[in-house]
């Protein structure tokens, strides 16, 4: 039997913000193309282009001392160590800052009124703000004046910087969950934490974890970057070598870079796997 036409509930209007935000992003990336002096033509040419390969040819092939590949092997662990501590300390941090900058209402039993949101939503929301907008280099330049030299200032800025990440990331997934489980929690008179701990954490831990794991594996490239500043690892032999226009030396750092990075990625997919069965 068809449904009557005129008992279907009405169709809803569409929204005209989403055309509207294509249209001005695409009118942003034209006025970038007007704007920037792009030298397109002269980066393609054959002298760049012979210049770039010849360039990238000075790094093969790598290095291959047993002493030296003993020193960047140390490096690569160092690298590994201050990402992995790193990320594991902006994990807590940022946890623990996102309960607080998302405040789902199903969590905090306050009204709906706007008004009713307490002041240290805006101020968590500004803190994660302000962490993420320094870069990791600055963060390192910083911490060096206090610090001094070695991977302790390193581990300390990838942290700070990752915190404002993985607190919005961790924030923006607690503020998508359903809220259907935390409302009849909170109706039996549970607690915000008890609620977020039974209901809301067992549906974002996958997306907690694949924030978790793809920021370690930025924060192995960001801590090669790192070394430039004097923060250890890879970064620091990297910076050396190529100080000295050592591009052999050079490009066993770089294997052994992109070796670490090729090692967190396949261990994300396998935990993610895992996670998911």
């Amino acid at each position: 039997m068809k449904a009557d036409a005129r008992s279907l509930p009405p169709r809803p209007a569409r929204s005209a913000v989403g055309p509207i935000a294509l249209a001005g992003i695409a009118v942003l990336v034209l006025a970038s193309f007007a704007s920037l002096d792009l030298h397109l033509g002269e980066l393609l040419s054959r002298p760049s282009l012979a210049s770039l390969a010849q360039f990238a040819g000075g790094f093969f092939p790598p290095a291959g001392e047993a002493d030296f590949v003993r020193r960047v092997a140390q490096g690569a662990l160092e690298t590994l160590a201050m990402s992995a501590l790193g990320t594991a300390l902006a994990i807590l941090a940022g946890m623990a800052l996102a309960l607080p900058a998302s405040l789902r209402r199903d969590l905090s039993g306050l009204p709906d009124a706007p008004a009713a949101w307490p002041w240290w939503r805006g101020l968590t929301r500004l803190l994660l703000n302000a962490l993420r907008a320094v870069p990791e280099l600055v963060w390192a330049t910083l911490l060096l004046v206090a610090a001094g030299l070695g991977p302790f200032p390193g581990t300390l800025a990838l942290a700070l910087h990752t915190t404002g990440v993985l607190g919005r990331l961790f924030a923006e997934a607690i503020e998508n969950a359903p809220a259907a489980p935390a409302m009849a929690l909170r109706c039996r008179g549970a607690g915000p934490l008890r609620v977020f701990v039974v209901a809301q954490l067992p549906q974002i831990a996958p997306q907690l974890l694949s924030y978790s794991l793809y920021r370690w594996e930025n924060n192995i490239r960001a801590a090669a970057v790192l070394g430039v500043v004097g923060a250890g690892g890879l970064g620091q032999l990297l910076s050396f070598h190529l100080g000295l226009f050592q591009s052999h030396e050079a490009g066993t750092v770089l294997a052994a870079t992109m070796a670490l990075v090729l090692l967190v990625d396949g261990l994300s997919y396998v935990l993610r796997r895992r996670w998911a069965r």
